[in-house]
């Protein structure tokens, strides 16, 4: 990683708002909406995309999609099996932005993986295909936000809003530098540890649901810990939306398929709406 560290962090990219900051905040601001972001692991199954189309069209607000890498991150166990079993099927990064490139989505779609390989293609190239394959952003959860600034600056000139991750245990100096780097949304850490389903939601969903929304009027959603439409309608009283990951991916791994996903999302979409 080669950031400038004498740059000051919150001057690193003066970009425009694109497209996912913008419909968020239409969505927010003018239709009164919460905010839901599902993500699914691409390559996972043979039907993944018909998935992914599912999700869109029961009220997703953008689609968060998973290029599997080898050595997870935050990935709990059931995320990790579906980058196993896409892995095993022969999926790439290439191959998953290959999909993505067909499909007629509706909604912004955001990539999400390790660092490494962003900087294993280079930034120019990867920041290129996401924005060739139909990509509007990017979560890189191992980039900290010290050594981001390249990337950044990259990611402005292709329009790729990348998504920084706030963890409950930040500084609020710290959120505010998170939130000042983000673009599309801020990405509140609902619970610390891996990713997984959780029998209730965390104390910790809430309260840094609360601290950000303290210092930013950007979009702030919260996943890690997220599960339920109960869940999501509790956090977003104080959050602008959430995301949900794992308890869709362990739907789709159990052979749930588009309609499974399209009767999750639409409940997840209902318990959301009905906090208005």
């Amino acid at each position: 990683m080669n950031a400038p560290m004498n740059v000051p962090m919150d001057a690193t990219h003066n970009t425009p708002v694109g497209r996912i900051e913008t419909t968020f905040r239409h969505r927010r601001d003018v239709e009164g909406r919460k905010l839901l972001v599902p993500f699914i692991t691409g390559g996972m199954t043979d039907d993944w995309t018909e998935c992914v189309l599912a999700a869109a069209a029961s009220g997703a607000d953008a689609i968060e999609i998973g290029i599997p890498f080898s050595d997870p991150i935050m990935d709990g166990p059931v995320i990790q099996a579906a980058s196993v079993r896409a892995l095993q099927g022969g999926a790439t990064p290439l191959s998953v932005m290959a999909q993505v490139a067909a499909l007629d989505v509706g909604v912004p779609l955001v990539a999400m993986t390790s660092y490494n390989i962003a900087y294993r293609a280079g930034h120019e190239r990867y920041a290129s295909l996401l924005a060739d394959n139909g990509f509007a952003g990017t979560i890189l959860p191992d980039l900290p936000p010290e050594e981001a600034a390249d990337w950044l600056q990259v990611a402005g000139r292709h329009s790729i809003e990348t998504i920084m991750l706030a963890a409950p245990t930040s500084s609020e100096q710290r959120l505010r530098t998170i939130s000042n780097l983000s673009r599309g949304w801020v990405y509140g850490i609902g619970s610390l540890g891996v990713t997984g389903e959780r029998a209730s939601l965390a104390a910790s969903a809430s309260v840094i649901a609360s601290r950000l929304k303290a210092v930013t009027d950007k979009p702030v959603l919260i996943g890690i810990g997220v599960s339920n439409a109960e869940q999501a309608a509790e956090v977003a009283t104080i959050a602008d939306g959430v995301i949900v990951g794992t308890a869709l991916v362990r739907r789709i791994l159990d052979g749930a398929g588009p309609s499974g996903v399209e009767a999750f999302v639409g409940g997840l979409r209902s318990g959301l709406d009905a906090r208005r």
